[in-house]
């Protein structure tokens, strides 16, 4: 049996919740360098026989903490329903996400730590937080791209800009998300043409 705390919620769920929310908060606070299993478990009041019930390394804690927050952030409404508006709407969530997000710093601490840690690396590329929720919005988009571009391509040229300007250390001030979407179709169309040798 489930116990449960006094708000009727399983005490698991709780704990869970709070280790992800640790995991977080410590990342901040200490960096990943730093941050151990015993500090995170510490951090969310719970011991570490729990913490490793669902998780083997920081790594995997941070990873799901991240890609949960992820879902929320780089999600667009419904209600977009244009091409330029969906791809530029998408640019500035990623921008934001990239540079001023808990759950971004996490992502990236993770891309850091996965050019040197094999197993980091195969965790990032399974949970591929940034090219799950690119194709999504690129999906919705290509009904409108001329000539059924290729997803993958499409996904690489609009992630690309911001995500190299970030995670290289400069400045992605200068990339206006509208303009970059706008490039991206009119790119399309322009691919259209030579495929169809106009």
């Amino acid at each position: 049996m489930v116990q449960t705390g006094r708000g009727g919620r399983p005490r698991s769920q709780e704990a869970r919740a709070a280790v992800l929310h640790a995991v977080d908060d410590l990342l901040l606070e200490v960096g990943y360098a730093a941050m151990t299993m015993k500090g995170i478990a510490e951090r969310a009041g719970v011991s570490r026989q729990t913490v490793y019930r669902w998780w083997s390394t920081k790594a995997e804690v941070l990873a799901e903490a991240s890609a949960a927050d992820a879902l929320d952030e780089l999600a667009l409404g419904s209600e977009v329903d244009d091409p330029e508006a969906l791809l530029s709407g998408y640019l500035e969530l990623l921008t934001r996400f990239l540079t001023r997000s808990p759950a971004g710093l996490a992502y990236r601490a993770l891309l850091g730590e996965a050019q040197h840690d094999a197993e980091v690396a195969a965790l990032v590329r399974s949970t591929d937080v940034l090219g799950g929720s690119a194709r999504r919005v690129v999906e919705r988009a290509l009904p409108w791209l001329v000539g059924a571009p290729e997803l993958e391509s499409v996904v690489a040229r609009l992630v690309g800009p911001t995500f190299y300007g970030v995670t290289t250390g400069g400045s992605v001030d200068h990339l206006v998300p509208r303009e970059l979407a706008r490039a991206l179709v009119r790119e399309a169309v322009e691919d259209d043409r030579a495929r169809r040798g106009r």
